[in-house]
């Protein structure tokens, strides 16, 4: 079968030093500091099979992510952006929904309690957690100790078919009373990118109350996915800082009652002026810009007239962000970092809102094919009008 893959030169900068969870010339934690001069190639790959508690899944279709577009794209030296998992060469592809076409012994479905029938609707999680370290036993297992990831460091739904444990499998046919054909796998697709936004806001940044305002920084699928997920809770407006023109739109459509563009507008005036001077309760931080957007968020907090302010820190980024610990201390504020989207029923939670009439297709923008994916990962590096660019496989 044919495959989207990525390959890159193990190249360590000066001064890195193998990690517990590094292997050397294999993978590591630290992918911008290690890996450069990536490649993507379309290649023939064997058709996996399931192994004891594994599930085959066809791939029916594959958003592609910023991290898909970071991990790919080279610095001024060649080294990829990624700052974070990854392990190469690996097909790329994480954001996926297929059916299943078989499984091995002992795979269950979280659904029926049971084995796998094949042509369920399924989706995945892309954080293949062990379940057995410290991290997993205390109930984080967006920080397993052993964590493989769909796609940074195991091959990915790039392709036509992909095995996974059936312990991050969750089944999508309560989709089918609201999505048909292509729609049901496009809407299945979307799940993990909006389970990412639902773990950083509900989970991490402890949700919000009816009433509250809510600030997010970047109109990409996670930002746009937070948008519906806190209009959804009862914020009183939800607040998108977006410049690019066809983002800044679909906030609006799936919930945004104001839209800041900060490359012609005051951001600290703006969102002063439609919270009453309060400032927000919640600031989401996606644009993976910290340098640039957090201290526009800070003042916002300083000079807005309520307390307690919640700033989650979602994107991925290499930079490190210039914190004024008074600012926090003062306004009684507190900066989360929100990773992955397992645990805590994220994934049932979400397709149970798409089921109830959340839909989030609307984010998809422009749908390709398998052969289209490295021309489109590259076009993502600069060209931003699209939200979601999907394969369907």
């Amino acid at each position: 079968m044919k495959a989207v893959r990525l390959h890159a030169k193990w190249a360590p900068k000066p001064g890195f030093k193998l990690g517990a969870k590094d292997i050397d010339g294999v993978q590591t934690y630290l992918g911008s500091l290690v890996w450069k001069n990536p490649v993507l190639k379309i290649e023939d790959v064997e058709v996996p099979e399931p192994g004891p508690n594994e599930v085959l899944i066809e791939v029916k279709a594959c958003g592609i992510c910023g991290s898909d577009v970071h991990m790919a794209q080279p610095d001024n030296k060649g080294y990829i952006w990624y700052p974070g998992l990854t392990g190469f060469p690996a097909t790329l592809g994480h954001e996926f929904s297929g059916i299943v076409v078989k499984s091995g012994p002992g795979a269950i479905s979280k659904r029926t309690g049971k084995p796998f029938k094949a042509g369920e609707a399924v989706t995945a999680e892309e954080m293949l957690w062990c379940g057995r370290c410290r991290p997993c036993a205390d109930g984080y297992p967006n920080h397993c100790e052993k964590l493989d990831e769909i796609g940074f460091n195991v091959n990915g739904a790039f392709a036509k078919y992909i095995v996974v444990p059936d312990r991050v499998v969750w089944s999508l046919e309560a989709l089918r009373k609201n999505y048909k054909g292509d729609e049901l796998f496009i809407a299945g697709s979307l799940v993990e990118p909006t389970c990412v936004a639902y773990n950083a806001v509900v989970q991490r940044g402890k949700g919000i109350l009816p009433g509250d305002f809510v600030v997010i920084c970047g109109g990409g699928p996670v930002g746009q996915a937070a948008t519906a997920i806190l209009k959804r809770m009862g914020a009183a407006a939800v607040i998108m800082s977006e410049p690019e023109p066809s983002r800044a739109k679909m906030a609006k459509a799936l919930g945004a009652d104001y839209v800041i563009n900060p490359l012609k507008e005051n951001f600290v005036e703006k969102v002063l002026k439609y919270t009453d001077g309060h400032g927000a309760d919640l600031y989401l931080e996606a644009t993976g810009l910290p340098t640039q957007v957090y201290p526009l968020i800070e003042q916002a907090v300083w000079e807005g007239r309520s307390c307690n302010a919640t700033i989650v820190v979602v994107a991925r980024a290499d930079a490190k962000m210039p914190v004024t610990g008074e600012v926090l201390q003062v306004r009684r504020a507190e900066i989360i970092g929100a990773q992955g989207h397992s645990g805590d029923g994220t994934f049932p939670r979400v397709i149970n809102c798409m089921a109830s009439g959340m839909d989030m297709t609307r984010m998809v923008t422009k749908r390709i094919k398998l052969a289209q994916v490295p021309e489109n990962i590259v076009r993502l590096r600069t060209n931003r009008t699209d939200c979601k660019i999907t394969c369907l496989l």
